[in-house]
C-alpha cells in the first residue's frame, strides 16, 4: 500500500514549495545594478542591525526567564503557585502589540514622562530618557513578548533536576549560588538554548514591531525592497540571508538537544523539593517575577485597555477585519491541520516520510512568513493570475498553512506519544493492511490532540502581519493588517482594540498550556 507514501510526499512539498522558491530566487536572481546599490549602502546596515537585535533579545530573554524559571522550579515564596503559569501570558501577545503599547507608555506625552515631569517639575529638554525607538528598545520589546519560550524549557529542566546531584553539591559545602551557577545551570544549558533558540527565530522573523519603532532589519529591508522599489528579485536575496539565520538558529536548537546535560547514575531519580523563602529573600524574589510579568505583559495591556476604553475609537470599523480574520485564520488552520495529519501519520507509517515532513516543516517553520510570501509570489508571477480576489486568498491561506504546519504538527505528535507504543503491531498482527491500520489506529489516535492543535493554529495565523499585509487582496484587512495600519498612521488608540482582541485570542491556548502543565506537575509530584 503506497498511498501513505504518495499523501506525505504531497503534503512535503506543499509546505515546502514556498520557501524553495524563495531559496532559488534568491540565489539565482537579484542582481544587478538594484543588488549592486543595497550591497555598498544598505546590506551591512541590514544584517550588523539584525544581529544586534539578535544578541541584546538574548541578553534581556537570558534575564527575565531563567531567575524567574529557577526560583519557581526549586523554591517556595509568595505568589509562586501564581507565577508559576502567569508568566506564560506574554506569549499572547505579539511582539507588534507590545510595541505599540510601550512606544505609548515611554512618548514624551506618555504617563511615565508626565510622571517625570510632574514630580521633579523639569521639562522635556532638561532631561535624558532612553528611546524605544532604537535597537535596544526593539530588543526589550520582542524580549517581553518571547522570553516565555526560554522561561518554559528552563523551567521544565529545572523541575527534573536530580535530587542526589544536588544533595552531593551540598555534602562538599557548595552555596546556593555556586549550586546554581555550576550545576543546575550547566544541566539546563541545551534545554534553555532549546527555547533561547525559538525566541530568536521569532525575533529574525519579526516586521511588525521593527517597522514600527523603525529598526532596520533584514525583514524591514526585504518589505522595503518589494513594495517601496518594486524589486521582488532583490528581496528574495535579502530573503536568502534571513533564511540562513533561521536555519542556524534551528540547526542550534536542534543540536543543543543532544549535547551538554548530565547523567544520572543512582538508581532512583528523585525531584528536589522545594525550599521556603520567607522573610526579605521571599518578598525580593516575589518582586522580582512582579516586576518581569508587569513589564512584559500587564503595564502594556493594561495601557491598550485603557486607551481603548478612553477613547472609544475603533470601536465601529473592527466587525469587517475581525470576520476577515476569522475566514483566512479558520481556513489556513483546516489546511494546515490536513497537512500535520499527512506529515505525522507519514512518519509513523515508514522512515521516508518522517525526513520528509520533518525536512519540510521544519523548513516553513524556520522561513519568516515574509519569506514564504515572496516565495508564493514567485509562484503566482509564473501564471496568469494577479494578487487579488480569490487568488490572493488561496495564495494567503496556503502560506498561513506552509508557515505554521510544524505548530500543528506538535501536539498530534504527542497524541501517538501518549499512545501504546504497540497497537500499531497488534493491528498488523490482526491481518490489518496499512489503510485499515491507518483509519483504525492512527487516525483516531492523532485525532485526540485535534484540539489542540486546531487552537494553535488559528491564533498564529491571526496574529500574522507580514505574509497578510503582502498577500491580501485590496480592501481585506485583518486585526493585525488594521491595527498595523493605525498604529503605522499614529492613531494608535485605533489600533487598541483590534490588538486587544488579537491578545485576548491569543489568550485561549497560553490559558490550555498552563492547565496542562499544572496538572502534569501535579501528576509528578503524586508519583
Amino acid at each position: 500500500m503506497t498511498s501513505t507514501p504518495v499523501i506525505t510526499l504531497i503534503a512535503s512539498l506543499v509546505i515546502g514549495a514556498p520557501v524553495l522558491v524563495a531559496l532559488t530566487s534568491g540565489l539565482i536572481g537579484g542582481g544587478g545594478e538594484s543588488w549592486a546599490h543595497i550591497v555598498s549602502t544598505q546590506l551591512m546596515g541590514y544584517t550588523l542591525t539584525t544581529l544586534g537585535v539578535l544578541a541584546l533579545t538574548t541578553l534581556f530573554i537570558l534575564l527575565f526567564a531563567v531567575p524567574a524559571a529557577w526560583f519557581v522550579s526549586l523554591y517556595d515564596f509568595p505568589g509562586r503557585g501564581f507565577f508559576e503559569w502567569a508568566l506564560i501570558l506574554p506569549l499572547a501577545a505579539p511582539g507588534y502589540v507590545l510595541a505599540y503599547a510601550w512606544a505609548d507608555i515611554m512618548d514624551v506625552a506618555g504617563p511615565v514622562q508626565s510622571l517625570l515631569r510632574d514630580t521633579t517639575g523639569l521639562s522635556a529638554r532638561d532631561y535624558w530618557f532612553p528611546s524605544l525607538y532604537s535597537v535596544p528598545g526593539l530588543s526589550f520589546v520582542l524580549a517581553c513578548a518571547l522570553f516565555p519560550y526560554a522561561y518554559l524549557t528552563a523551567r521544565a529542566a529545572f523541575s527534573n533536576l536530580s535530587l542526589c546531584t544536588i544533595e552531593a553539591a551540598r555534602s562538599l559545602g557548595a552555596s546556593p549560588r555556586r549550586i546554581f551557577l555550576t550545576v543546575a545551570l550547566p544541566a539546563a544549558r541545551p534545554a534553555i538554548f532549546a527555547g533561547l533558540a525559538l525566541a530568536l527565530m521569532e525575533t529574525a522573523a519579526d516586521y511588525g514591531a521593527a517597522s514600527y519603532l523603525g529598526v532596520q532589519t533584514l525583514s524591514v529591508g526585504i518589505f522595503r525592497a518589494w513594495h517601496s522599489f518594486s524589486e521582488p528579485a532583490v528581496a528574495a536575496r535579502l530573503a536568502f540571508l534571513l533564511i540562513l539565520i533561521a536555519f542556524g538558529l534551528q540547526f542550534i536548537e536542534r543540536a543543543s538537544r543532544g549535547k551538554g546535560g548530565t547523567q544520572q547514575t543512582a538508581t532512583r531519580w528523585r525531584t528536589p523539593r522545594r525550599q521556603t523563602l520567607s522573610g526579605r529573600k521571599g518578598l525580593l524574589v516575589t518582586a522580582g517575577c512582579a516586576a518581569t510579568l508587569a513589564l512584559a505583559f500587564i503595564l502594556p495591556v493594561s495601557r491598550l485597555l485603557w486607551l481603548s476604553l478612553e477613547t472609544g475609537l475603533g470601536h465601529g470599523v473592527v466587525w469587517r477585519p475581525f470576520m476577515n480574520s476569522i475566514i483566512l485564520a479558520t481556513a489556513g488552520s483546516a489546511l494546515a491541520f490536513l497537512l500535520a495529519l499527512a506529515v505525522v501519520i507519514g512518519a509513523r507509517q515508514n522512515r521516508v516520510g518522517q525526513l520528509l515532513g520533518r525536512i519540510a516543516a521544519g523548513a516553513g517553520y524556520a522561513a519568516p512568513g515574509i519569506v514564504l510570501a515572496l516565495g508564493a509570489l514567485f509562484i503566482l508571477s509564473w501564471t496568469s493570475f494577479s494578487v487579488a480576489g480569490p487568488a490572493a486568498l488561496i495564495l494567503l491561506v496556503w502560506i498561513y498553512a506552509s508557515r505554521f504546519t510544524a505548530a500543528g504538527a506538535e501536539p498530534l505528535s504527542a497524541a501517538f506519544s501518549r499512545a501504546p507504543a504497540n497497537l500499531g503491531y497488534a493491528a498488523s498482527s490482526l491481518g490489518a493492511n496499512r489503510f485499515q491500520r491507518l483509519m483504525r489506529v492512527d487516525l483516531p489516535v492523532a485525532l485526540s490532540g485535534a484540539s489542540a492543535a486546531a487552537i494553535i493554529l488559528f491564533v498564529e495565523m491571526l496574529k500574522e502581519l507580514p505574509a497578510t499585509l503582502m498577500l491580501r487582496p485590496f480592501n481585506w484587512d485583518t486585526l493585525a493588517v488594521q491595527a498595523h495600519a493605525y498604529a503605522s498612521d499614529e492613531r494608535l488608540a485605533a489600533a487598541t482594540l483590534p490588538s486587544l482582541l488579537i491578545t485576548a485570542a491569543g489568550l485561549i491556548p497560553v490559558i490550555l498550556l498552563s492547565v496542562q502543565m499544572t496538572r502534569a506537575g501535579q501528576a509528578r509530584a503524586a508519583g
